[in-house]
């Protein structure tokens, strides 16, 4: 790279290398010509009313790589499966969502990429539900030209990492819901798990969730969910059990859950709402306790949890463990969900 410093009449080709402000009072102070713009002709009376008699101009020589060119190149090692990049705009490239599906970040890898000098790429949180077309991060380089070898640097720790950044699809999952509870098995009370999590499972284009009632008995419960499990052999199926899930004598959920042979994962989980949660395993088919809070709160554990489940993900208890970190909703007026706090400090995608 070579910086001269030319008089601003014998500039035209040339390459400006810092941002050239200009002022109209009351009316406009920004860059009139930004960094990396090529001189033209007609740039010339315009910078010479700025006062631009000289200009520094940038010549790039063998071996330095423009900041457009390393924007594209660092964006497209970083984009893994469902990952497209733009077009450069003065340096910047971001990487959008190619479908609907829930965002992975390797963040020890993003980590090691901005621990590179002049290299930067920010992204939303790992985990966050992301829709076709959404804007999922960005990168650039520092200065308006970099070395080839910081360019390798950054590709290499991307290539590294096998996919920085990705997104993963949501599976045809049949969800199929067990409402516990004698009230409304009798229809003495109307069902409101019901419709919530219809409408849960219609923010992943899901067929709308089968759902059953059984009254709060563990057997009955054991038998449904072994029911459920032999109906489900050719599907790929999510079990969701509500209510029924504190320790209230009466709440005999967990123990139903149990004794359907399911493998306890874990019971009990760092969020709130929804501590009182369980994931549990039959076979490869996860088995969910999900709480009364399921009804009352917008967002909660299930929020979190369910969108993993449907990329195909099998969460371990040191998964719900690492959930404590971010897990606490704050109960805003108005819910923004995913585009909040709520549930973004778990372990990192490959952590």
């Amino acid at each position: 790279m070579k910086i001269s410093y030319v008089k601003t009449r014998e500039a035209v080709g040339k390459v400006i290398f810092h941002d050239v402000t200009g002022i109209v009072k009351g009316k406009f102070k920004g860059a009139a010509f930004k960094k990396g713009h090529v001189i033209r002709e007609e740039d010339i009376p315009v910078l010479l009313d700025l006062g631009k008699e000289h200009v520094y101009s940038l010549q790039i020589e063998k071996g330095d790589v423009h900041e457009d060119e390393a924007g594209r190149r660092i964006a497209e090692a970083a984009a893994g499966k469902g990952v497209v990049c733009r077009k450069a705009s003065e340096g910047r490239v971001n990487l959008y969502a190619a479908y609907d599906g829930l965002l992975r970040i390797n963040v020890e890898g993003l980590q090691s990429l901005n621990m590179q000098p002049e290299i930067v790429l920010a992204s939303l949180h790992t985990h966050t539900p992301v829709n076709y077309g959404a804007k999922v991060a960005g990168t650039r380089v520092i200065p308006l030209v970099v070395s080839e070898e910081t360019v390798r640097c950054g590709e290499d720790i991307c290539y590294d990492t096998s996919s920085l950044i990705k997104v993963d699809p949501y599976l045809p999952v049949q969800v199929k819901v067990l409402v516990t509870g004698k009230e409304v098995y009798q229809g003495r009370v109307k069902d409101a798990f019901g419709p919530v999590l219809k409408e849960k499972t219609l923010q992943f284009n899901l067929a709308p969730p089968e759902v059953y009632y059984i009254p709060d008995d563990a057997s009955e419960i054991s038998a449904k969910l072994k029911d459920l499990l032999d109906k489900s052999r050719q599907e790929k199926t999510i079990i969701i059990v509500t209510g029924g899930m504190s320790v209230d004598p009466d709440d005999v959920t967990p123990a139903g859950i149990k004794l359907s042979g399911a493998r306890i994962e874990s019971y009990g989980a760092p969020v709130l709402p929804g501590a009182m949660f369980m994931v549990a395993y039959h076979g490869e088919v996860p088995v969910l306790g999900m709480p009364a809070c399921g009804m009352f709160y917008r967002t909660t554990v299930l929020d979190l949890v369910l969108p993993r489940l449907l990329t195909g993900e099998k969460l371990s208890a040191l998964d719900i463990s690492a959930l404590g970190h971010g897990g606490l909703c704050a109960g805003c007026d108005e819910c923004s969900y995913p585009a909040c706090p709520f549930g973004k400090g778990g372990l990192p995608f490959g952590g």
